[in-house]
């Protein structure tokens, strides 16, 4: 079985993820907080590709929740 003070030092050790989803709504969205049009056409092929990392990491950290929880109820 793992010890608490174990996963916390695992989960600890995890490299900081930055998505680029994040990196892309900085360039698409003007100061007065409206998303331009025309950026968001011209980062598109940028777009696609950021949500699809970003719905992996979404689909990785909900499979690393349920082994966690899995581990809890062992």
């Amino acid at each position: 079985m793992i010890e608490t003070s174990d996963l916390v030092r695992i989960l600890k050790e995890l490299p900081e993820t930055r998505l680029r989803i994040l990196e892309f709504c900085h360039k698409v969205i003007e100061k007065d907080g409206n998303v331009d049009p025309q950026k968001v056409a011209f980062y598109s092929k940028e777009l696609e590709e950021a949500t699809k990392e970003a719905e992996q990491y979404s689909r990785e950290t909900k499979e690393a929740v349920r082994c966690l929880r899995e581990l809890d109820h062992s």
